[in-house]
Order: structure tokens, then C-alpha cells, then sequence
């Protein structure tokens, strides 16, 4: 049986916050947290609407995964978000534990891989290009705007 909750449906979950993020103003980053094929966490970027520089998407997405578990480690724990994380994002993935991080489009400024690639914890997967082009899309379109 083909199963419709793949690295794809769970992107696009992601993509709509990015959405959200990107009605208010903020640089249009989401992310969702999965387990067992349920969303737990949806989070945005919320670093200009809070005044918070570590208000990224996947610092809201691991908090409140971890209030919905009651727990702080994401053990069998997916984050999907669109865009690579970065190394502050990358370090509070790495004490959540979580189990797999899947990102769709690379951050070549400011992403943990091009600083080091062992920011993750070991036990965690790392894997990228889920809906690259339109991740990639949405953040081009968003700073041209800007400019």
C-alpha cells in the first residue's frame, strides 16, 4: 500500500508556514516535526515579530514538539523544513536528539553544512532536496521583493 504521508506531503506542510511567515513579514522559513506519520509541531519564523534573533523556525518547531511529547529529546522525531538549517538551528537539533532532519533547499550563506558537517548528532539523519526547487522558489521570490 502506497502511503499519501511521505518526505514530499510533510514538505509541503512546511511550505504552508513558510507561507505564514512570509504574510507577516518574516523571512519564509517553515517547518513541522513527525512522529509515527502525525504533525506535532508547526512552527514559522517569528525573529521580527518576537524581536528575537533565535526565534528560527526550527527553534519554535523543537519547543513545541517537546511540549506536545512532555518531554526534551525528539526521539523518533522528523523535522522537515524548508530551508538548510543553520548552525545555531543545527546545535538545538543536535541536544533534541531528534532522529531525522530532512530541509529542502541548501543555505549557501548561512547553512551548518557549509560551516561543518557534524553539527547533528550522531544518530541523527540528515537529508535535503525535498521540494528544492520550490523551497528555493519561495526565498528568491521573497528577497527580490525586498530589494
Amino acid at each position: 500500500m502506497i502511503s499519501p504521508f511521505n518526505d514530499e506531503y510533510f514538505m509541503k506542510q512546511a511550505l504552508l508556514e513558510a507561507d505564514k511567515a512570509e504574510e507577516k513579514g518574516e523571512v519564509p522559513v517553515g517547518a513541522v516535526v513527525v512522529v509515527n506519520n502525525q504533525i506535532i509541531a508547526r512552527a514559522h519564523n517569528l525573529t521580527e515579530q518576537l524581536n528575537d534573533v533565535t526565534a528560527h523556525a526550527e527553534v519554535q518547531a523543537i519547543t513545541a514538539a517537546a511540549d506536545f511529547l512532555g518531554a526534551k529529546y525528539l526521539t523518533g522525531c522528523t523535522l522537515y523544513v524548508t530551508v538548510e538549517p543553520c548552525v545555531m538551528c543545527a546545535g538545538a537539533l543536535y541536544w533534541s536528539q531528534i532522529d531525522k532532519v530532512v530541509f529542502g533547499t541548501r543555505d549557501e550563506k548561512r547553512g551548518a553544512g557549509r560551516f561543518q558537517h557534524d553539527l547533528y548528532h550522531p544518530k541523527t539523519l540528515v537529508t535535503n532536496g525535498v521540494l528544492a526547487h520550490d523551497c528555493a522558489e519561495k526565498m528568491k521570490a521573497f528577497f527580490k521583493d525586498k530589494r
